[in-house]
């Protein structure tokens, strides 16, 4: 059983394999960056838990300490660690070192 194609036959057939190719990478570089979005979005979601249980804690131990603690030195303390760890935080929060982003082809990693 012999198969005769013409040129175009073939040159056609070329280009449909071509054109699922680039679909098929199309697709996949999508579904590469919803990815990313929803991990971005995730970590943002458990930072703003872990945050809010963090103050709360904080806010409850300051709250005891205020209603029944009578040593100044105890409120100072209370009110000024958690001063002092925040401040910390927001400073590197604040200050950009890296930028975190999609690689491109040929960066370094």
């Amino acid at each position: 059983m012999t198969i005769n194609l013409t040129v175009t036959q073939v040159l056609a057939g070329a280009g449909v394999l071509l054109a699922l190719v680039m679909v098929w990478r199309a697709g996949s570089r999508r579904a590469k960056a919803a990815a990313d979005t929803a991990r971005a979005g995730a970590r943002l979601l458990s930072l703003t838990g872990r945050v809010l249980v963090t103050a709360g804690v904080i806010v409850g131990v300051q709250w005891l300490v205020i209603m029944n603690g009578r040593d100044s030195t105890l409120l100072w303390v209370v009110l000024g660690l958690p001063a002092l760890f925040s401040a910390y935080t927001l400073t590197r929060a604040l200050t950009v070192t890296a930028v975190d982003g999609p690689r491109r082809r040929g960066g370094r990693r």
